[in-house]
């Protein structure tokens, strides 16, 4: 059980999971149906790359992680060897491409062109703070274009919910940056709490998270989406996220950023259930 923590930890399958489930979300509200060969398949794909790409992730971020003290990695710990994640990433690699290329070979073209982005952000792009966090922010967003690619034309259900994705994943990563501010310094990754201050990163992330608040409440004028089915899980998520901005406006302890960003991944995939319970 231990091992099978610490591999969770590593890969961050709760993190896949829900990545699948935006490429489920984005073929069903582009299709307007269930298509099981295209869910089944994009789902895995995505979960499959993203556990490839977290676990290379931790290998390039060791020194960082034990410098932030960072617990919850498997590696810091000691739970499992750093080479045994550069292992894990490269295996995890083979089946995600693969069910990536039984979609399609446009599946398979984009599914490499984003996971090669991953990798590079893990090595290299990290390091130069605002541009990494564009990368992390795109690949929340990405799985509901893979998905809306896949399955034939993205639309505007789609191009709302990548915005609101795209946004929300960048204040998650400039807040990630003020709990890693001192480990950053290692590898001299460029953040906005580095670069700018703490205090600055708090308010640009709490402005990010608000103008998602404000897409997500557009969205009714959508006419399919004028539905309790939308409006209820959306308004636990904006209550979230506001709430959240509102605690980065005033100041808070680093040690409470880590709370504050899994409950803005709940946030995120109570709004992911509000799109698909919309197109419904």
């Amino acid at each position: 059980m231990r091992k099978a923590k610490a591999f969770w930890e590593l890969t961050r399958l709760e993190h896949g999971f829900i990545y699948g489930l935006g490429v489920i979300a984005g073929v069903f509200i582009t299709l307007g149906y269930f298509d099981l060969r295209l869910s089944v398949f994009g789902f895995l794909t995505a979960l499959f790359l993203q556990a490839s790409a977290f676990a290379l992730n931790d290998y390039f971020d060791y020194e960082v992680d034990m410098a932030n003290r960072r617990l919850d990695r498997p590696l810091v710990r000691g739970d499992i060897q750093k080479n045994s994640a550069l292992l894990a990433s490269a295996i995890l690699a083979i089946p995600g491409f693969a069910f990536a290329y039984a979609v399609s070979f446009l599946a398979f073209l984009l599914a490499l062109a984003i996971t090669l982005l991953g990798y590079a952000y893990d090595v290299k792009l990290k390091e130069y703070g605002i541009a990494g966090n564009i990368y992390i922010a795109f690949s929340m967003a990405a799985p509901f274009i893979f998905g809306s690619i896949v399955a034939g034309t993205p639309n505007i259900q789609i191009a709302v919910l990548s915005a609101i994705a795209f946004l929300s994943g960048i204040a998650r990563e400039i807040m990630k940056g003020v709990e890693d501010v001192e480990g950053d310094a290692i590898r001299n990754v460029r953040t906005v709490a580095r670069i700018y201050g703490i205090r600055t990163a708090e308010k640009v992330s709490a402005s990010l998270y608000l103008i998602s608040v404000i897409l997500s409440l557009l969205v009714p004028a959508i006419p399919e989406y004028m539905d309790l089915k939308y409006f209820v899980p959306v308004l636990v998520c904006d209550y979230i996220l506001i709430d959240t901005a509102r605690k980065l406006l005033y100041g808070v302890e680093k040690g409470e950023i880590r709370k504050l960003r899994k409950r803005t991944m709940i946030a995120l995939f109570l709004g992911l259930i509000a799109f698909i319970l919309g197109a419904t």
